[in-house]
């Protein structure tokens, strides 16, 4: 029989990153925390943490908290039929999702709104870029995911999104700058470019598809999709935009796009774990809805293994 007040310790340091906001999170000591970690590991009979800052799951204590999650999910269910056993535990439950940045930045917010306005319940949004969100959820930290990855994960539901398209752009002056002659191969060597961080690929596949070359090697890191966008608009390099955010400044002018005004279509894709959970139900329902609308639809649909 498992521990379940270990394993509630367990994955409060691992959502919470160290054993001091553990404890407070639980209304306990950190020695408290301390105590059921180490001997739950001792019953286990691996280590379960590695310490650091912030701490993390070594893969036996991820399959743990992926457990106790879903155990928390389950227990909501009984819990809203049966109001009369919630006991102590008092608040609305936490759903843990991976989410792209630039979802975020454009149609998910609706998502969380109507969530949260059909269900009380609160989201916790784990950010990563959506090549690797589904990274996220094999490992157990999350119970669902926006993804770029059309392979189903194990035990999980998936279902075909829609299309987020990303233009080429550049502030007037950024080209008069480096492109004075006009955009073209060997201009795209030479001239800054904005990156999201070290996994971001689209400014790679713009260039190669567009120009049939690499993109210069001077980067300007910035890990933030508004951030990224104000950083193009004051003249810092050129980037990949959302083309909801970047329609706006070219309409406008801010922004012009960069010839051959090819653009790159991003496929998304909704995973979440098969447990029959009325939260995730609601929850898949809003993303659907939303993305229906907010996103351009799939060309070309395609018959996925696991899709209902």
């Amino acid at each position: 029989m498992l521990d379940y007040l270990s394993l509630a310790a367990l994955a409060a340091v691992v959502r919470e990153g160290s054993f001091e906001k553990a404890a407070a999170a639980l209304c306990v000591t950190p020695s408290a925390i301390s105590q059921r970690v180490k001997g739950l590991e001792e019953r286990v009979g691996a280590i379960l943490l590695t310490r650091g800052t912030p701490c993390r799951p070594t893969a036996i204590g991820a399959k743990l908290c992926a457990h106790m999650e879903q155990v928390r999910l389950l227990e909501s269910e009984v819990v809203h039929d049966l109001p009369g056993l919630a006991g102590q535990e008092t608040g609305p439950h936490t759903v843990r999702v991976a989410v792209n940045a630039d979802s975020v930045s454009t149609w998910f917010p609706a998502v969380a709104t109507q969530f949260a306005a059909e269900t009380g319940a609160l989201l916790d949004l784990v950010l990563e870029d959506e090549a690797h969100t589904a990274e996220r959820l094999r490992a157990g930290e999350v119970l669902a995911a926006v993804t770029a990855d059309p392979t189903p994960v194990v035990g999980c539901r998936i279902y075909p999104l829609g299309v987020i398209e990303y233009v080429a752009v550049a502030s007037p002056d950024f080209l008069g700058r480096f492109f004075d002659a006009g955009v073209d191969a060997a201009g795209l060597r030479r001239a800054p470019v904005l990156r999201f961080d070290r996994r971001d690929e689209l400014q790679s596949r713009w260039a190669r598809a567009a120009w049939g070359t690499e993109v210069s090697s001077a980067i300007h890191w910035t890990p933030s999709t508004q951030g990224m966008l104000d950083m193009t608009l004051a003249g810092l390099g050129w980037s990949m935009a959302p083309l909801p955010l970047a329609l706006p400044l070219l309409d406008s002018g801010r922004l012009i796009e960069l010839p051959p005004y090819r653009r790159i279509a991003v496929t998304l894709y909704w995973q979440r774990t098969r447990l029959t959970a009325r939260l995730l139900d609601r929850l898949t329902e809003a993303v659907r809805s939303v993305a229906a609308r907010r996103l351009a639809p799939v060309q070309a649909p395609e018959q996925l293994p696991g899709h209902d």
